[in-house]
C-alpha cells in the first residue's frame, strides 16, 4: 500500500511524496517517489525527470502522513 507523506525538511519548504512503506525506527534514509511541492508543482532544486529521491533522516524535522481518500471517507462516515 502506498502512503502519501508531507515531509518537513530542515531549512526547506515541505515536500509531498509517496512511499511504499513508512520509515522505520532504524532507517537512515527515506525513499520518496513522485516528489513535489504541496501545491503539486515541481521542486526547484530537482531535475524535472526525477521520480525518486532518497532523503537522509537527519535532514527531516518531522513527517505528516496524509490520509488517502478511502481512509478520509471511512473516518468521516464514522464521525457522522
Amino acid at each position: 500500500m502506498t502512503h502519501t507523506l508531507l515531509i518537513h525538511i530542515v531549512n526547506e519548504d515541505p515536500i509531498v511524496g509517496d512511499v511504499e512503506e513508512l520509515p522505520g525506527m532504524n532507517d537512515s534514509l527515506v525513499w520518496v517517489n513522485n516528489p513535489r511541492r504541496k501545491d503539486g508543482k515541481d521542486i526547484h532544486y530537482l531535475d524535472s525527470s526525477v521520480v525518486t529521491i532518497l532523503l537522509p533522516v537527519a535532514r527531516i524535522t518531522f513527517i505528516e502522513i496524509i490520509p488517502s481518500e478511502i481512509e478520509e471517507n471511512l473516518i468521516s462516515h464514522i464521525k457522522d
